[in-house]
């Protein structure tokens, strides 16, 4: 009787955070499924019935698949580059010296300034009339001419990979310093004694404690790297030749620049679901840590 008790009060509990994401999350959803097996040109107006036509179109069409390949490499790129990053700096910032909290708390500051922000600092760095990026480059003589590398698309996605690298970089480092206060000080000093080397050390004491929470790191910013939209629309809007082009960016055209309505909602509920696959991927994962953590 008590275990059905307990079960009915979580669930009453849980009852009006359930009602708000129905009326948030679920009513929404329905009318964009709705939208996406029409030819609706403009979101709020009605249109005819044209079922999977629309998703076969994106499917099928290179700009969908484009899309999905560039989305995909800066994703992958972008994140595997913030957990080496991260990880280096917890290292680092988890050392005993003079002056570690202030390090600390600027560390943060990237990862707090809002994106707009972070996006327009980095615009101003990449400018190609001023930009520091070509004073520091020219200084060094390792290019002769100011180059526009916003502007390029060879060059483009690499500079809006660093932009969204320093921004993120530091999340993945305070997960991994968290987990590192977590190894027993005792056992990485028997293994001084024993004469093990910082890479052996690092392999056989201190990376089991940092699996789990980096996996969950990975999880969390591939999420978020797959489903970016901000940071390129305010240094690039997708261009040049869409090179920066992402999902977030072309349902965004699709559905209000092109007002191609249905079309853009059967794109919304792609990404959805490519994001949906990812967010049980972490469910399972946390799931799998709490498991082996017991």
């Amino acid at each position: 009787m008590s275990g059905i008790w307990l079960t009915t009060r979580a669930w009453l509990l849980m009852l009006p955070l359930l009602v708000v994401m129905i009326a948030v999350i679920g009513w929404p959803l329905y009318d964009t499924v709705k939208l996406s097996f029409t030819d609706a040109r403009l979101v709020g107006t009605g249109g005819d019935y044209v079922g999977t036509a629309n998703y076969v179109k994106n499917l099928a069409g290179s700009n969908f698949q484009r899309t999905l390949i560039t989305t995909t490499w800066f994703a992958v790129v972008s994140v595997a580059l913030e957990m080496v990053l991260g990880v280096l700096a917890a290292l680092l910032l988890n050392q005993e010296f003079r002056g570690r909290t202030v390090l600390r708390a600027l560390m943060i500051l990237p990862w707090a300034l809002p994106t707009v922000v972070n996006a327009t600092l980095w615009r101003l760095i990449y400018n190609p009339e001023y930009g520091a990026l070509n004073a520091l480059l020219t200084q060094f003589g390792l290019i002769q001419d100011y180059r526009s590398w916003l502007g390029e698309p060879g060059t483009a996605l690499a500079a809006l990979i660093v932009a969204d690298c320093w921004k993120n970089f530091p999340l993945v480092a305070l997960i991994a310093l968290a987990a590192l206060q977590a190894v027993p000080r005792d056992i990485t000093a028997a293994s001084l004694v024993d004469g093990a080397g910082p890479f052996a050390r690092f392999r056989f004491v201190i990376l089991p404690y940092l699996a789990g929470p980096l996996m969950v790191a990975l999880v969390l910013r591939t999420i978020e790297a797959f489903k970016v939209f901000d940071i390129i629309w305010v240094m690039t809007r997708g261009g040049p030749a869409n090179s920066t082009r992402t999902l977030s960016i072309l349902v965004y055209q699709e559905a209000f620049s092109f007002q191609r309505a249905g079309s853009g909602a059967s794109l919304a509920l792609i990404v959805t679901l490519l994001v949906t696959v990812l967010a049980l991927a972490y469910a399972a994962l946390v799931r799998k840590t709490a498991g082996s953590a017991a």
